[in-house]
């Protein structure tokens, strides 16, 4: 049996200041800060011996992950990033204010794009100030234009299957700190959730998901480490 350990960032600035983010890279504020150093508190507190870590390209979750890691101790455990952790990428809404697009394009819509598991927001236009194109971090890549949660989970769970599950399928004991559309690909293929319903799974900030999985990667039970702050999980 193996403990692997969900982590969604802290605040970051956008976060704070209600505006889509998707691929740009904010970094936390000092509230996330805080957040991710409870999540470290909290998972140090469970005794789990952990092997490694997984996180984004993304410095939000890179420094959830490092903060969280600090208190635990556990600084020099082996990290690996890659991009197909990151946040969805939300499109031509990136930068913008959730409220004024809101008052722009009306709820129901604003809903849909944020909401609806296969329909995308509108594509990203080239060379816009958002444009990641020339970001190192992404040369080689086929940059996704926009994406719904179904094509987040189209590259998530590749890697997932190629990369951490082996892992998981070992023994270790293995921290992911990620994004809060990254994070729901992975709940929604662990506890095998309906296509209709995985946009309703909230995966609180700041708060570990620490999920027990048997050799095959069942499910055999999960609970958030802050009780006060836990959302609903799926039935198990």
């Amino acid at each position: 049996m193996a403990q692997l350990a969900l982590v969604r960032h802290g605040q970051s600035q956008w976060n704070l200041e209600d505006r889509f983010t998707g691929w740009w890279d904010v970094d936390l504020t000092p509230v996330g800060e805080g957040e991710a150093k409870a999540s470290g508190q909290l998972l140090k507190a469970t005794g789990v011996d952990f092997s490694r870590a997984y996180t984004s390209v993304q410095k939000r979750a890179i420094r959830t992950l490092y903060l969280a890691l600090g208190e635990m101790d556990r600084l020099w455990l082996p990290v690996t990033k890659d991009y197909r952790l990151n946040e969805r990428h939300y499109g031509g809404l990136t930068g913008l204010n959730k409220k004024e697009t809101a008052a722009k394009h009306g709820d129901e819509q604003v809903k849909i794009w944020r909401r609806s598991f296969d329909i995308p927001p509108p594509d990203m236009v080239a060379g816009g100030e958002f444009d990641l194109s020339k970001d190192r971090r992404y040369q080689g890549l086929n940059i996704p234009t926009t994406e719904s949660l179904k094509t987040t989970l189209d590259r998530v769970l590749p890697y997932w299957d190629s990369e951490i599950a082996p892992k998981l399928k070992a023994g270790e004991n293995i921290v992911i700190a990620a994004h809060g559309n990254s994070l729901r690909a992975i709940v929604k293929h662990l506890f095998k959730v309906p296509d209709s319903e995985i946009t309703e799974v909230e995966i609180p900030t700041g708060n570990p998901l620490l999920i027990d999985l048997d050799t095959s990667l069942h499910v055999k039970s999960a609970r958030y480490l802050d009780a006060a702050r836990a959302k609903p999980l799926p039935p198990v």
